[in-house]
């Protein structure tokens, strides 16, 4: 079921530029596969000449936590959307779906070549070492977005390809948890992969990271159940995602060597890590409340933080513009929408990564932003209960306080009792 949105706050091109209308953004949408070819392109430099372009072996997060988020700000937003007469024929042009699959190629270009330089240049310095881990780490973290983007569609050549761009990482369960977990339960107390409020991002990573394998496995349990098949059967996706995470770690392992395995180790941990950190920013402190019956209510766009920062939307497909995402999850990232009444980010994902790093940046920034948000009502907040009297302190105690059991304390059983979910896995 999928969340209802008010179409009156959309900002879409004038009718009368339907039938005419172009995607202004069709070729720039190419940045999105470029990155792994501009990563492929340092650790190629570095190779050729180690001694005199060492700076490039951290192109990654110079990347990611710089060059991106400074032309964000240099270059500014794009709030405007496609008309709706155009959405099926944008959605079922094939250019767009090529351009997500075509970051893979060389995404494992860039894997294999800095595998064989941190196994095989046994003078290789460690900052060195680090560097290409950090920056190989990014690719692939980003890799995971290309996953994410894959494993919301139904077709089984498109989830193969998600697997495919998940397997560095070793994060193949999330085309699993992400789609048939997160978006059930999301801006809920029991969601893994939802951050509250007073909670640091070094209390959400474990949380996250263990809720998550824990969920990916009740939804791939209950699936092959409701089937009638053991959890170890050859149709478990599971099972055959970590085979090709252990098959090419094992492949990449041999042709680097024992020196690549710190490598591969700290790259997966590296691009893994990305992923948490954007979990941690999209649904902060939000929180669906409960009717009468104590059911959640609909997903809707106030449940999720956004931004339209035009460069960090080309190089994530749009990921920012999370709540129409939510509202229409195997929507095509090319069609994705922005809505006026949907809570703002005070900049990009990728601005906003090194602030969520540091509690103090991170609460100093965001938890404003929430209380305005709920107009001062701190009883609608999504909040870490372990903080929940430091944020009174800050802000006031609320006259009503939720009466809500599931805030004290995460239940992924409970995830089956909630009443929106925007798909189902048959």
């Amino acid at each position: 079921m999928n969340a209802k949105v008010d179409t009156t706050t959309l900002n879409t091109a004038p009718q009368s530029q339907g039938a005419n209308w172009k995607d202004p953004k069709r070729y720039l949408w190419l940045l999105s596969p470029a990155l792994p070819v501009i990563g492929l392109a340092a650790v190629s430099a570095y190779a050729v000449a180690p001694k005199k372009l060492r700076a490039l072996s951290w192109a990654g997060p110079a990347l990611v936590h710089g060059i991106i988020p400074a032309l964000d700000r240099l270059i500014g937003t794009d709030t405007t959307n496609p008309p709706e007469e155009v959405i099926e024929k944008l959605e079922n042009d094939k250019y767009y779906q090529w351009i997500v699959k075509a970051f893979i190629p060389a995404q494992y270009a860039t894997l294999a070549l800095a595998t064989w330089l941190t196994g095989r240049r046994k003078d290789m310095p460690l900052m060195d070492y680090v560097g290409l881990t950090l920056t190989v780490g990014a690719v692939n973290g980003v890799a995971i977005n290309t996953g994410h983007e894959l494993s919301h569609k139904h077709d089984a050549t498109d989830r193969f390809f998600s697997m495919l761009a998940l397997a560095p990482t070793g994060y193949t369960h999330f085309a699993v948890e992400h789609p048939f977990g997160h978006h059930k339960r999301v801006a809920t107390p029991e969601d893994p992969a939802s951050s509250r409020m007073g909670e640091t991002f070094w209390q959400f990573l474990p949380r996250t990271v263990i809720g998550g394998f824990k969920s990916a496995y009740e939804i791939e349990k209950r699936r092959l159940e409701r089937k009638g098949k053991s959890f170890w059967c050859l149709e478990n996706e599971l099972l055959q995602g970590w085979a090709m995470s252990a098959g090419l770690f094992g492949a990449l392992t041999v042709f680097g060597g024992p020196r690549a395995v710190p490598f591969l180790v700290g790259q997966a941990a590296y691009g893994a890590s990305l992923l948490e950190v954007i979990n941690y920013i999209e649904h902060y402190g939000l929180k669906r409340q409960k009717d009468a019956k104590g059911k959640y209510e609909r997903t809707r766009p106030e449940h999720s933080w956004n931004s339209n920062e035009i460069v960090s939307n080309l190089f994530l497909y749009q990921l920012q513009r999370h709540s129409d995402h939510h509202a229409h999850p195997t929507r095509s990232f090319q069609a994705l929408r922005h809505f006026d009444n949907t809570p703002q980010l005070p900049g990009g994902y990728a601005s906003m990564l090194l602030p969520a790093y540091f509690p103090s940046w991170w609460f100093g920034m965001m938890d404003q932003r929430v209380v305005d948000h709920y107009k001062g009502d701190l009883s609608r907040i999504n909040m870490q209960p372990e903080a929940r009297e430091a944020i009174y302190a800050r802000f006031g105690r609320p006259a009503v306080l939720a009466d809500d059991p599931a805030e004290s304390l995460p239940n992924m059983v409970a995830a089956d009792a909630l009443t929106v979910g925007e798909e189902s896995k048959a």
